[in-house]
């Protein structure tokens, strides 16, 4: 059951956080990216988030050596051709994710690999049947920030074999020490079929003039003993991640409450999108 050989596509905010986890557990892991500027800042964010557990306490520094020892960084997809586990980590972007299985298809050389996606809302079964084994393709759907956030979704569609889930459930759960649930192939699957339209009344509230940023996310908080409000939590999962996921849920079931408000895809169109552009509902550039 042990995964010893992992690849993740993607270095961004979710992509480095499971090439940390996985590497941190003693997995050899590549990280394939769009562009060797890409792998780079995917490496630099693994680096400074070491860094962050080493002044706390909570790694050793011959661990952080050992640790960025076991990681490799390419532009090429083709790096994925030996692995085990490759975990697609790219834009919420149905296409490009398809597109992405369909060359991993081709690529990854063992019959027994598992190919996942952490999509945090598109069915898994669009992108299984962009391969000649969807029997080996599963949802392994982690929360941000990866490092802290215990909770891993494993999603399963119609054809998934139960080898495929019992392996990824060993390792998200034994060799990572996630938190493990499993969810039927509906867009959002658990968390985010419930999150996203909690966050979009927020939006809708704050939009209408109803009450202030401030007072909504402190409402929540101090009201609810939530750790973070919901237009902060939005800013978090970025602006953008959340209309996707949002615009997801909206296609699967039609239902008015998972349509985007109107300010969430201006402050998209704008370039506000949360902590990773600086501004988004706060203002992070200070």
């Amino acid at each position: 059951m042990i995964i010893e050989r992992v690849g993740v596509v993607g270095a961004g905010l979710m992509g480095s956080g499971i090439a940390e986890v996985s590497a941190r557990a003693g997995a050899d892991v590549i990280v394939v990216e769009a562009s060797e500027e890409a792998a780079k800042a995917g490496q630099a964010r693994i680096e400074k988030s070491l860094d962050r557990a080493v002044r706390g306490g909570k790694l050793e520094a011959s661990e952080q050596v050992a640790i960025l020892d076991r990681l490799q960084f390419s532009a090429d997809l083709e790096a994925m051709a030996d692995r085990e586990l490759v975990v697609e980590a790219i834009i919420e972007n149905e296409n490009a994710k398809t597109g992405v299985f369909r060359r991993l298809d081709d690529i990854v050389e063992s019959d027994d690999a598992i190919l996942a996606s952490n999509t945090s809302s598109i069915p898994i079964m669009k992108v299984a049947m962009a391969t000649r084994r969807p029997e080996n393709v599963i949802g392994i759907h982690f929360f941000n920030p990866v490092p802290v956030l215990h909770l891993v979704e494993l999603v399963t569609s119609l054809h998934t074999s139960d080898t495929t889930i019992a392996r990824a459930e060993a390792f998200s759960g034994e060799q990572l020490g996630k938190r493990v649930i499993m969810s039927q192939d509906r867009a959002g699957f658990i968390v985010n079929a419930l999150l996203i339209p909690y966050i979009l009344s927020a939006v809708r509230m704050f939009e209408s003039g109803f009450a202030s940023k401030e007072d909504i996310d402190q409402g929540m908080v101090t009201g609810c003993a939530h750790p973070m409000g919901p237009l902060a939590l939005a800013d978090l999962i970025g602006l953008d991640t959340t209309k996707a996921v949002a615009e997801s849920l909206y296609e699967e079931f039609k239902e008015q409450l998972y349509a985007p408000p109107p300010l969430l895809a201006r402050m998209c169109e704008a370039g506000l999108l949360g902590r990773k552009s600086g501004r988004g509902f706060y203002d992070y550039s200070r």
